[in-house]
């Protein structure tokens, strides 16, 4: 959308480009509150709650007379959106049975997959065809019939929640002062440092070491995507061959293997699939780390998975902080394959500390 909101408003695009950060940063901060306060009023009616929050937040959007209050209001918009999928991980920890939850996330992975995808073209399409502003409503709309279900299911159901009755703080400390919760938190940090670094400066290598155009370049990233969305679909069939260990073991692997062949080999038919590779790889060891989230803390669900969220957010930032700056001293291949490296210490390292976790509860 930022070419159409730059004619829009008449800004530059450093300015238009500020509404994915006032998202972005809104999303990341506002999630660490939102897992309290699932614990303390109920999950599905916090959602329910800040659905409707987002829909209020994108009407706001559609509604935006300058970039002024179209910042505000992608701000309000991040803010609430970061109380959805945290927290329906922490109900799917509450509902689903140890043994078949890893399944259930897989297919919530899978759904967020899918709507980044459709997203990611929708907004652009609709934005070029019609009115970016339409993008807006669309969506306000989506979410307000989204919330006003799942608030009714909240009250139809309120026995599906548990409620904590600790304050904010002292559930966060709760879950810290858990060994294995460190564990979960730390690498999914690391997780993140690598992994997002190397999907942030990916479209950027393969139009400089293939020579595609960046449009196309992204089409190319677009399969780490597709990967993802394979594996929610075959995550059942692993299951029945893998555990966890092994898991970790093979998204440490495969991440590996795809971005030190995008370091190496710069032919375009090989990038396709190693960046296939990649989003399958990077979402069976994701999946594995959500499913352990959802374990740290049984009591402090809804805490726990934010923590998990916020350490994900974290390491994202500082990662593509640290990848810029060693761009200005190496090549985007070195930084690849620094990166698969890193991934496969973090999946091995994690599959050796899941196989000896009982002496870290």
């Amino acid at each position: 959308m930022l070419t159409s909101l730059e004619a829009s408003f008449a800004v530059d695009q450093q300015h238009a480009a500020h509404t994915i950060s006032a998202f972005a940063l809104a999303y990341g901060v506002l999630q660490l509150f939102f897992g309290p306060l699932g614990d303390r009023f109920g999950k599905v009616r916090v959602i329910a709650f800040a659905t409707l929050g987002c829909a209020l937040g994108n009407i706001a959007a559609f509604a935006s007379g300058n970039i002024h209050q179209l910042l505000l209001a992608r701000a309000v918009s991040g803010a609430t959106a970061a109380g959805i999928v945290p927290l329906t991980m922490a109900w799917i920890g509450d509902s689903v049975a140890y043994r078949r939850r890893q399944e259930i996330l897989a297919r919530l992975l899978g759904a967020t997959v899918c709507g980044t995808i459709f997203g990611q073209w929708a907004g652009g399409a609709i934005s070029s065809v019609v009115s970016w502003r339409v993008a807006f409503l669309i969506i306000s709309v989506v979410l307000g019939i989204s919330g006003a279900l799942t608030f009714r299911e909240a009250r139809a159901r309120p026995a599906v929640t548990q409620l904590s009755q600790g304050q904010f703080l002292e559930n966060m400390v709760s879950v810290i002062q858990t060994p294995w919760a460190r564990v979960v938190l730390t690498i999914t940090m690391i997780e993140g440092c690598f992994a997002y670094t190397a999907l942030a400066f990916l479209p950027t290598h393969i139009h400089k070491a293939v020579g595609v155009q960046m449009s196309q370049a992204g089409l190319v990233v677009g399969l780490y995507g597709i990967g993802g969305l394979v594996y929610s679909r075959a995550a059942k069939i692993l299951l029945g061959q893998l555990g966890e260990a092994g898991f970790a073991t093979l998204g440490g692997l495969l991440l590996a293997v795809s971005y030190v062949t995008l370091s190496a080999c710069h032919e375009l038919s090989v990038n396709l699939l190693a960046c296939f590779g990649a989003g399958f790889g990077f979402y069976v060891l994701h999946n594995t780390l959500q499913l352990n989230a959802t374990q740290m803390s049984p009591t402090y669900r809804g805490t726990a998975v934010s923590l998990f969220s916020c350490s994900l957010y974290l390491g994202q930032s500082i990662g593509i902080l640290l990848g810029a700056v060693l761009l200005e001293r190496t090549s985007t291949s070195n930084l690849l394959f620094l990166i698969g490296l890193g991934l496969l210490v973090t999946g091995g390292a994690f599959a050796v500390l899941l196989q000896h976790r009982r002496g870290l509860r």
